[in-house]
């Protein structure tokens, strides 16, 4: 199935939204553009923003970006967690106890969270988690470009205009400097992936980010 957020009308009830991402760049890299989309659509969006391993100068990297993205947002709750990078699925129990406690406290209409396929051990226990926890929601897993070359065929596209695809871009090499030394992290990644998409979606103005949408309700 290929769904395509047209405009305001196709997704109208997303207005509580849970945005989570396992390291600090994680949400912007695959759903940036989306959230910056669904913040000028919706006046009255609640964003929820949570970032799983995130510490000294990360951390400060993080808040100054979310803040950026979330900047339209009605009502915003970020939140900045510090469990240890790169061993998720070994303290998984306090991971899982921490999505309890966020499942009672926070109701979302849509969930962007990571594609259950990720071969980066952290993100794909975040996948996980997600539907472990969720199970009566909306829930998009969007893509993170890496060297494991786990790209695959998504099946829901977002198309963004020109300005949102550069302020998405721009905002990543803003805010993400302690990354900027890694070969991958620059704009010609960000921008030719969001291409991609685009080519694969038939996007107007030739960009769009893409997710893996495993179950919808029509009606």
């Amino acid at each position: 199935m290929l769904k395509l957020i047209r405009d305001h009308q196709d997704c109208n009830s997303f207005r509580r939204i849970l945005c989570l991402g396992a390291h600090s760049d994680d949400i912007e890299i695959g759903c940036g553009g989306t959230i910056l989309k669904m913040m000028e659509q919706f006046q009255d969006a609640e964003v929820c923003w949570v970032v799983f391993s995130a510490d000294g100068h990360r951390e400060k990297e993080a808040l100054a970006s979310a803040n950026s993205f979330l900047e339209k947002a009605h009502k915003k709750t970020i939140i900045i967690q510090q469990f240890r990078e790169r061993f998720f699925p070994y303290i998984g129990i306090e991971i899982k106890e921490f999505f309890d406690q966020l499942s009672k406290d926070f109701s979302p209409d849509l969930i962007l969270t990571h594609y259950r396929n990720d071969l980066h051990q952290d993100h794909r226990l975040i996948s996980e988690l997600t539907w472990n926890a969720f199970r009566n929601h909306m829930i998009l897993e969007y893509e993170i470009p890496k060297y494991d070359g786990d790209l695959g065929n998504p099946n829901f596209f977002v198309h963004l205009d020109e300005s949102l695809y550069q302020r998405k871009v721009a905002y990543l090499m803003q805010h993400f400097q302690t990354q900027s030394n890694k070969q991958w992290f620059d704009e010609e990644t960000f921008s030719s992936i969001l291409r991609l998409r685009g080519i694969e979606s038939n996007a107007p103005d030739k960009y769009a980010e893409a997710f893996y949408c495993r179950k919808a309700i029509l009606i």
